[in-house]
């Protein structure tokens, strides 16, 4: 079993990779996306949004880190996919899920599942352009408004020449309403014969299970389970218990203290409120908490109180 870290837009970005592949469990992680649109992006493009490039390619825990793109047109696609591994990338993914309205408008993510020659033509173009010893994966969702086209878009990945195919299994209409349709995987994997990875409402252990079991696929990705529960991914690779909300607790202050100084400081204030309105599904300390913490707006005041409450712990 391999367990991977999902890409999630605006919240994992290299430091929430960085503090939870410390903690263990995770084979691979996937960057938030580079969004490619007419031109082949300069380096500083990739190393900012993957700063792992600078380092092997790997978080500092050692865990692999696979760029991916996003975009509708095949060759600049597949340009900046060969600058990706050029880079150090081991290997690059392709975004066909992200169900964002402003990504779907401007024809990326999610809306191409609705073209099934376009998605082949992309991944034809992108397995083209990069090494045959790099791997070509993607993402998708099991189709836009429905899933009438589920088999066709993972058939055409397929033959394209992608080396893996995610499944986060809903339809973009679906959003991130429960349940997920893992059953679909199933399905999907009867028609290809690429491994195929699981994704889509794991939050606990016992999830991970069922949905081995009704999708068929060894291979899990956790997104924002792995938020909840920072180490969701060794819970169920071996068992562990839950982590310990004072673990927790210095956790989020190293996060603090690491987002503040970096380049996406400004943003703190909205990254931390988000991580705990995952947290407080998991630890009713959270929750508590939350609810002071909601209230402000200054990074000194957010810091202040999370250091108090890891004293009293």
């Amino acid at each position: 079993m391999r367990i991977i870290l999902a890409p999630m837009e605006g919240v994992v970005d290299h430091l929430m990779r960085d503090m939870l592949t410390r903690i263990g469990g995770f084979d691979l992680c996937i960057t938030e996306f580079v969004r490619v649109v007419d031109q082949l992006l300069p380096r500083r493009v990739f190393t900012r949004l993957c700063p792992e490039l600078l380092n092997g390619g790997k978080t500092p825990a050692g865990t692999p880190v696979r760029v991916q793109l996003l975009g509708q047109e095949p060759e600049w696609l597949a340009e900046n996919a060969a600058r990706a591994v050029a880079l150090g990338s081991p290997g690059v993914d392709l975004n066909f899920g992200c169900p964002a309205k402003t990504v779907n408008k401007s024809k990326g993510g999610a809306v191409l599942l609705k073209e099934t020659d376009t998605l082949y033509r992309i991944m034809q173009a992108v397995r083209s352009a990069v090494p045959a010893e790099f791997p070509v994966t993607a993402k998708m969702r099991l189709g836009f408004d429905d899933t009438s086209l589920a088999l066709d878009n993972a058939r055409a990945l397929a033959e394209a020449g992608a080396s893996e195919l995610t499944v986060h299994a809903r339809t973009k209409a679906d959003g991130y309403r429960p349940p997920a349709y893992w059953p679909w995987i199933a399905e999907i994997r009867k028609v290809i014969s690429i491994p195929v990875i699981a994704n889509g409402e794991i939050w606990q252990p016992a999830d991970a299970a069922l949905c081995r079991e009704q999708s068929g696929s060894a291979d899990i990705m956790l997104g924002r389970g792995a938020l909840a529960q920072p180490n969701l991914a060794l819970r169920i690779r071996d068992g562990v218990p839950l982590l310990p909300w004072p673990d927790v607790l210095a956790m989020l202050m190293r996060y603090s203290e690491y987002e503040i100084a970096g380049d996406k400081g400004l943003y703190y204030s909205n990254r931390i409120k988000q991580w705990f309105s995952y947290l407080r599904l998991q630890y009713p300390e959270a929750e508590v908490l939350f609810q002071q913490l909601r209230l402000l707006r200054k990074s000194a005041e957010i810091v202040a109180l999370l250091q108090q409450q890891l004293q009293r712990h």
